[in-house]
């Protein structure tokens, strides 16, 4: 994610598109040591669950073979039968622990980035092979961590193993009086042991790299202010051309407004600042229609059209008032003020009358 513009100027937080950009190119936050240390210890309590059955059956496949070695002479061809056969026993043998572990790392994987399918990572990429930025990588930040984390979990395992070895020192002694069973069995329990204790330890580990590389992804994917509004402006659209649409669309409408004040019956005045066009159909309509509204120099204009197509001009104050705050063009008009545009109706045809 790294680019020419200073990390320094990256101070805002990544937009979800690009989070979503990097996640389908396969940059995710991710701890190869919490997957590694999944499958360790799954494969340890494996082991240890099974270890009776394992035992068992790898002694059943030492007994059965090297009892017919006599039976056949030595040459490439019984040879080749004997390391073919051997190896599909041992290989139906510890496939499900092969299995077992593939499916809990892909789990482990799973648990951290979610389902994801990207092949942009498989890509050949030339800067890889770019000298300079090979050494720049090598003495990164990152490199630092990576050499820390790993010396700090060899530290810590041999910690762990030395304390865990020192704590059963007491029990080495009587082994010399026990048969070879005995020993096998108690070393098996204590490498049980000692791995168990060194996957919690490095359990932990591998927790605190996963936070941290959360962090450090975060970190990388932080934007510009310039790169927010370059992203916003692709996503958005030019906020120039959207102002330009938008006041055309203002113009548009406008006009067709200024056209529909032909179709009103009146325009009720506040009288110089507000002008609101009615229309009534009574076999058309259920209650009369504001065809057109406006304040100032939009009310001027819509009363120089009422005026030019002779449509009465009646001066209400608290009437214009209320249709202009409460009413959208081309809405009809509430129950309450019914009453009061009816009058004005009534009036208007009685004007008409009177003219005829």
């Amino acid at each position: 994610m790294a680019d020419d513009t200073s990390t320094q100027d990256k101070t805002e937080e990544p937009t979800a598109r690009r989070i979503d950009d990097a996640r389908r190119k396969g940059q995710v936050a991710r701890s190869q040591e919490l997957s590694s240390v999944a499958i360790i210890t799954t494969g340890f309590v494996t082991i240890f669950v099974m270890s009776s059955t394992l035992l068992q059956q790898m002694s059943g496949i030492y007994i059965s073979h090297f009892s017919q070695l006599g039976k056949f002479p030595i040459n490439v061809t019984n040879f080749y039968y004997l390391f073919q056969t051997w190896g599909l026993q041992f290989a139906r043998l510890i496939a499900p622990f092969l299995l077992v572990m593939a499916v809990i790392g892909f789990f482990a994987t799973y648990f951290q980035v979610g389902p994801l399918f990207s092949f942009e990572t498989l890509e050949p990429n030339l800067d890889k092979l770019d000298i300079v930025k090979g050494f720049k990588r090598i003495i990164s930040a990152k490199s630092l961590f990576d050499l820390f984390r790993d010396s700090t979990k060899i530290i810590i395992v041999g910690m762990v193993a030395y304390l865990t070895l020192r704590a059963e020192v007491d029990n080495y002694i009587p082994l010399i009086d026990k048969d070879l069973g005995q020993i096998l069995i108690f070393g098996s329990k204590l490498t049980f042991k000692l791995g168990l204790r060194c996957a919690f330890a490095l359990l932990i580990l591998a927790i605190l790299d996963f936070a941290y590389q959360k962090y450090v992804h975060k970190k990388g994917l932080r934007m510009s202010k310039q790169e927010i509004k370059e992203e916003m402006k692709q996503f958005e659209g030019d906020p120039m051309i959207k102002a330009k649409i938008r006041r055309i669309q203002r113009e548009q409408a406008m006009k067709r407004m200024f056209q529909d004040v032909q179709t009103a019956d009146v325009v009720v005045t506040n009288p110089t600042e507000i002008a609101v066009g009615l229309k009534y159909d009574s076999e058309n309509m259920g209650a009369p229609i504001v065809v057109a509204k406006g304040q100032r120099l939009i009310a001027e204009k819509i009363k120089e059209i009422a005026k030019r197509f002779s449509i009465p001009i009646i001066e209400d104050r608290p009437l214009a008032q209320a249709l202009f705050k409460y009413v959208g063009i081309g809405m009809q008009i509430p129950e309450h003020l019914y009453r009061a545009v009816a009058e004005i109706l009534a009036y208007v045809h009685r004007l008409k009358n009177k003219a005829i």
